[in-house]
């Protein structure tokens, strides 16, 4: 990366900057979309520097994965906050968020899942892993507080919605997907807060 005359070189300021641009181009591009020479060109670095920073391509990755897991995760997060303590309300908050990332026009599917199919080997199927417990708890925790009589199950269940919604959405039709996983999750919530001993 070029560093200006009298510039300190920041090895951290660095990283992140290359992950920032690689993100977006392998996003788009996928994992296999695009070789080491074209990426390092679309990104304004030399291999060298890759390299160094990372040791491999599959190292890049695998920084990129784990970063954006942890972001996808926290504004999944901030979106069941930001809606109250109701858990209908956080839950139909979950999959509007969705439909607005569906909605964008870069939106090309789940990081993780889409890393997953494409280089099934054990880092990457760990972060991935990760990935889905994180909405895993995340969902499981709304399952509680709406009193569901199984809330593992639950959140279970509504991990599937929230996949299956974002595949559908990938890959054949984005147009109210979220909106109808939306809908089906809330039917589930109410069917299993019912079914509660305390519902």
């Amino acid at each position: 990366m070029p560093v200006a005359k009298g510039s300190t070189i920041d090895p951290a300021r660095t990283r992140a900057t290359i992950v920032e641009a690689a993100t977006a181009v392998l996003y788009e591009r996928g994992l296999d979309g695009i070789g080491v020479a074209e990426l390092c060109t679309r990104i304004g670095v030399s291999k060298e520097t890759l390299y160094r920073h990372f040791g491999t391509k599959e190292g890049l990755v695998e920084v990129m994965l784990r970063q954006r897991s942890e972001r996808v995760t926290q504004w999944l997060t901030a979106a069941v906050e930001a809606a109250g303590d109701d858990p209908r309300d956080q839950l139909a908050a979950v999959f509007d968020a969705l439909q607005l990332w569906y909605d964008d026009p870069v939106f090309r599917g789940c990081a993780m899942l889409n890393a997953a199919a494409q280089h099934h080997v054990e880092p990457v199927r760990t972060i991935t892993v990760r990935h889905l417990d994180g909405y895993l708890e995340l969902l499981t925790g709304i399952a509680e507080g709406a009193g569901a009589a199984n809330p593992p199950v639950l959140g279970r269940q509504l991990l599937m919605l929230v996949e299956g919604a974002t595949v559908v959405a990938a890959h054949h039709d984005s147009v109210g997907a979220g909106e109808h996983a939306r809908q089906a999750a809330l039917i589930l919530l109410s069917a299993a807060s019912a079914a509660s001993p305390c519902g």
